[in-house]
This record gives C-alpha cells, sequence and structure tokens, in this order.
C-alpha cells in the first residue's frame, strides 16, 4: 500500500494524532502527514503512505488554500478562538465592501508575517508553543510569504456590529498562517482580530472533494476498496516540472547520475520531476549548486526493478 490518500481532518485534532490513528486503521507503520494542520482547522491533510512519504514534503511546499472567517473585536493568544482574549475594543463603527476590499488588496502579494507564538516555528532549537506553554516571549522571526489571491466570501455592502464578523478565501504558499493574515486585516482596520473559523479546502493537487473522513477510511477497508481511494505518487508531484527520460538514462538516475539540464528547464528554480516514458516519477533532480548546466539527484524514487 503506498501512495497518497487525502484525509478529510477533523476539528480538536492534531496532524500527528490523524497520522497515530491511521496507523491503526491501515495497520501500516510508513505513514507521514504533509505539514501541520492546527487543531481547531479542519480540511485537506493529504497522508503519504509507504514510498510515498519521500515525497511529503514537496505537497507541504506547494501552494494551500483555505476558507475562514475573520472577527473584528477581540485578540487572543493563539490568534485564534481557542486561545484567551489578549485584546478586546468595542466596535462602534462600520465599515463598508469597499474599505474591507482594500485591506485584502494591500495584503495580495508577498507581505511579512510574523509568526505567532502558539506555532511549530524553530527559535534556538525549541518550538514557539513550547515557549508559549511556559509563558515566555521570545523574539520571533519575520518573513516573507507569498498571498495570491484574497477574495470576500460575504456579499454585504456595510458591516457593522460587535463584533463584526466576515468570511474570505485564500490562496497562499507556504509557510503563510492564515492565523496572523486575520491579525493582519484586524490591524488595517484599527481593530483587534482573530481567526474564528478555518477550513484548508486545497493542498497541492487535492481538494475537499477528493478526501475522506476516517469513517469512510474504516469502511473502505473493511470492504476491501481502500486502494481505490489512494492516489500514486505521481499526483503529489503534479505541479512540478516535468523531464521524460528514455530506459537508458533511467538506469543511470537510479545510480545518482548527474545530467545535464534540458534546455526548457535552464530558468527553473527548485524541485524537477524525472519520469520515464510512461508517466512514473523515479527520481526528483535540482540545478547543481557548483556545476552550471547540469542538474544532480536530490531523492530517487524507485529502483531498477520498478522502474
Amino acid at each position: 500500500m503506498e501512495g497518497v490518500l487525502p484525509l478529510f481532518k477533523p476539528k480538536g485534532m492534531t496532524s500527528h494524532d490523524c497520522v497515530f490513528r491511521l496507523r491503526k486503521i491501515l495497520k501500516m507503520k510508513r505513514i507521514g502527514h504533509t505539514g501541520t494542520l492546527d487543531p481547531d482547522v479542519t480540511g485537506v491533510l493529504p497522508i503519504c503512505l509507504g514510498r510515498a512519504t519521500k515525497v511529503a514534503e514537496y505537497i507541504t511546499d506547494a501552494g494551500k488554500a483555505y476558507e475562514g472567517e475573520v472577527t473584528l473585536g477581540f485578540s487572543t493568544t493563539t490568534e485564534d478562538s481557542s486561545g484567551d482574549i489578549v485584546e478586546q475594543k468595542k466596535v462602534s463603527e462600520s465599515f463598508t465592501r469597499e474599505q474591507l476590499l482594500s485591506v485584502l488588496a494591500k495584503l495580495t502579494g508577498e507581505i511579512l508575517q510574523t509568526p505567532p507564538m502558539y506555532s511549530a516555528v524553530k527559535v534556538n532549537g525549541k518550538r514557539l508553543y513550547e515557549y508559549a506553554r511556559q509563558g515566555i516571549e521570545v523574539e520571533r522571526p519575520t518573513r516573507k510569504v507569498m498571498i495570491h489571491s484574497i477574495e470576500l466570501l460575504d456579499e454585504r455592502n456595510t458591516f457593522s456590529g460587535d463584533p463584526i464578523r466576515f468570511r474570505f478565501r485564500v490562496s497562499c504558499g507556504k509557510g503563510t498562517y492564515i492565523r496572523t493574515l486575520a491579525v493582519m486585516i484586524g490591524q488595517e482596520l484599527g481593530l483587534p482580530a482573530h481567526m474564528s473559523d478555518l477550513v484548508r479546502i486545497q493542498s497541492a493537487a487535492f481538494n475537499l472533494e477528493d478526501c475522506l473522513s476516517f469513517d469512510e477510511i474504516e469502511k473502505k477497508v473493511e470492504d476491501e476498496s481502500i486502494l481505490q481511494a489512494i492516489y500514486p505518487l505521481e499526483t503529489a508531484l503534479s505541479h512540478l516540472p516535468k523531464y521524460r527520460i528514455n530506459d537508458t538514462v533511467a538506469k543511470k538516475v537510479k545510480n545518482g547520475a548527474v545530467l545535464d539540464i534540458p534546455d526548457h528547464l535552464l530558468t527553473i528554480k527548485g524541485p524537477i520531476v524525472l519520469e520515464t516514458a510512461d508517466c512514473l516519477a523515479i527520481a526528483i533532480y535540482e540545478h547543481h549548486p557548483q556545476k552550471e548546466g547540469l542538474m544532480k539527484p536530490v531523492k530517487v524514487l524507485r529502483n531498477d526493478s520498478q522502474v
């Protein structure tokens, strides 16, 4: 059993909890998730099985999309609804649709984010949430993240009340904290804010409609149809550039050969998937750091007997 099983992560479980439960359901150990989803967040969590665990990082690094809710009026320790209130301000003014759209446009593109204290980012070898649980505030690294698009999902022309809530959809790159984005939206509007709801609707090539719940997975294991729900590891790499090779080159690749970069991939930065004539991914290559015009293997995915 190998490939990618898209799981609908329920609320209240960590990504590690999901892996632990699936190991029991599927009766296999070689399982890995593709990036941490907070316990309060639901939605798409691709699970890698068997050899597909080798490509988990490429799903983690791919684009994500979320639908969530911002609440204006108070902020929390965790930047979501699970934390304690740290700042509260009566919302006495209303906002027009144009004002909200202007803020969302300002936060689209490459922006700077400081990760929340309750996050898995490491500082001095220790995760931020470990400091937070001890009541220790440490300096956090500000970093660039990419917001591809933000869409307002609320049709109102005027937003008022105490608090004010509205829903949004965001498409973003690696390392983006949607919790922090919700706080930033509030800051632009002059109010404390937090993310009051969030569901991940897409991760790399996988969408909500591809996902199965734990109950559905258990039923498929019982009726022996689970293999039909598992996607090949090639699906997990579908967003990456490809280089199709012949059998002779494939044998060299299996032995870790350094290859010339084909002309159409010379400007590509990042991983390149080497695939056989029948579209089987056999290795991940990257530009050689010292030898211009050459690329070297990062991971070999299949050996000779599997190609």
